[in-house]
């Protein structure tokens, strides 16, 4: 009687040990196991053997553990590598010019925009705002997408102070405003950052976009 009350002692506590491995070093903790399991087995009551099904429930347990400690590792590597990998791109992004519906900063030489009045539109007007929302200059432009630079001078041709702009297209039709639209600006990346798995770039001036908001690169003029 006193054995059989030893021998469950042990398997108990043989289970307890079993369900208190660390997930996380299972994978190098198989040799531990096998004894665990061994032990279990050399002290299971002969009059009330453990049945063989419980053995294969908890190999497979085990092993489905194993598996799965073994997929995490590697998809951690992966991850790493692919951090690395995403960094090196990034690098490549530096020095570059991003088009994006963003304020430029402007230090005397022409920014290049690239408005987008509506399609229907009769005449078209870009508005230049300042740092503080002012709007310090607006001018007719062509109603078609192309390409322009805005000089930055004022009306006497003397050059704007320095900073930050913004820019808007006002789009007219039978002399009524239809709309409304930011001008796309190219400017210098400075720095690109990697923020919550999302790539954030710098522009001249401290501007900050998404790369998913770029909608053009190019080399700097």
């Amino acid at each position: 009687m006193e054995i059989g009350q030893t021998n469950q002692s042990v398997t108990s506590n043989a289970n307890a040990n079993q369900t208190t491995v660390d997930p996380t070093v299972i994978s190098s903790d198989f040799e531990t196991f096998l004894l665990m399991l061994t032990t279990q087995m050399e002290n299971q009551d002969p009059l009330n053997p453990i049945d063989s099904s419980d053995y294969a429930v908890q190999l497979a347990t085990f092993s489905s553990v194993e598996q799965q400690v073994q997929t995490n590792d590697l998809l951690k590597g992966l991850s790493e590598q692919m951090g690395l990998m995403g960094m090196a791109q990034l690098a490549g992004w530096v020095g570059m010019e991003a088009r994006a519906a963003a304020p430029a900063h402007f230090d005397g030489a022409p920014i290049t925009l690239s408005p987008n009045p509506k399609t229907t539109a009769e005449e078209a007007f870009l508005v230049v705002r300042d740092a503080d929302g002012n709007q310090v200059e607006r001018a007719a432009i062509p109603t078609s997408t192309d390409t322009l630079d805005w000089a930055g001078v004022d009306e006497h041709g003397n050059p704007r102070p320095s900073g930050l702009y913004s820019f808007e297209v006002q789009s007219y039709a039978h002399g009524e405003l239809i709309g409304t639209s930011k001008v796309d600006v190219y400017s210098q990346i400075t720095e690109a950052r990697n923020e919550g798995g999302k790539t954030v770039l710098i522009l001249e001036g401290g501007v900050q976009v998404a790369a998913a908001d770029v909608s053009a690169l190019r080399s700097p003029a």
